[in-house]
């Protein structure tokens, strides 16, 4: 799978309210924005996005409105990868661990249970 380029902290912010959302606008994007730029920054933004392969864009009536190109499972996945090797040196376990020595982790015995069965699916797989 060919990894999109990278981005920066407001490329991955108007990313993260483009995959909560699905389709929307630049004001979409704008409203939701911490601490908003103005009206064209954001629009720079968003065509750096589209140059980057990120979001397409698609003109509906007086505006162009942004939906992402990959999944936001495909995202997710890449991102998730980007920290266990940025933060945790590749290691899941590392990950993991981190995870759950949070205090604010609070695992229900549904969310263990399933927790477990992946770790055994994964095992099954010989990941």
């Amino acid at each position: 799978m060919t990894e999109l380029p990278r981005l920066s902290r407001r490329e991955r912010e108007a990313m993260d309210i483009v995959h909560e959302a699905g389709a929307v606008t630049a004001a979409h994007i704008r409203e939701r924005m911490t601490d908003p730029p103005s009206d064209s920054a954001v629009r720079s933004v968003l065509r750096i996005l589209v140059e980057k392969g990120h979001l397409s864009a698609e003109w509906k009536g007086p505006r162009y409105v942004y939906s992402p190109t990959v999944s936001a499972h495909r995202a997710r996945s890449s991102a998730m990868r980007h920290v266990l090797k940025t933060f945790f040196g590749g290691s899941v376990e590392g990950a993991v661990a981190s995870l759950l020595e949070l205090e604010e982790t609070r695992l229900t015995p549904a969310e263990r249970a399933r927790i477990k069965a992946l770790i055994d699916q994964a095992s099954e797989a010989g990941r």
